[in-house]
């Protein structure tokens, strides 16, 4: 049988979430592109300061790889949410922090440290 993983106010009600193997690589998928996501964004950074302040074109396309690894950083953020059962206003929160510098590296670090936490993952 599986080891079933429950937060501490779902334990109480006895609604079980995913197991702890779910979790856990739902929490490694997520940290990895939350990390992907901040530099990507970094660079696109760059590339706008390059752009716009020293007229220098030809890099165009570190936008839309941004735009795509973003997109899979909210599928794995949207995948983590609903194992551990985030409230909505923290999933979006979440989520937004992949759009803004420097942020993603910061709620990672938050939300790794909630999960692990509130599912004894670092045992």
């Amino acid at each position: 049988m599986t080891e079933t993983a429950k937060s501490t106010d779902d334990a109480t009600k006895g609604t079980v979430t995913a197991t702890v193997p779910q979790i856990r690589s739902a929490l490694v998928r997520y940290r990895a592109l939350a990390w992907i996501t901040g530099v990507w964004l970094l660079l696109l950074v760059v590339e706008m300061v390059a752009k716009y302040g020293f007229d220098v074109d030809g890099y165009g396309w570190v936008g839309i790889a941004h735009g795509w690894i973003y997109f899979v950083y909210l599928i794995c953020t949207v995948d983590l949410s609903i194992k551990v059962r985030w409230p909505v206003g923290k999933l979006v929160l979440t989520a937004l922090a992949g759009t803004i510098p420097f942020l993603s590296f910061y709620f990672e670090h938050i939300r790794t440290r909630e999960v692990k936490a509130e599912f004894q993952l670092d045992q």
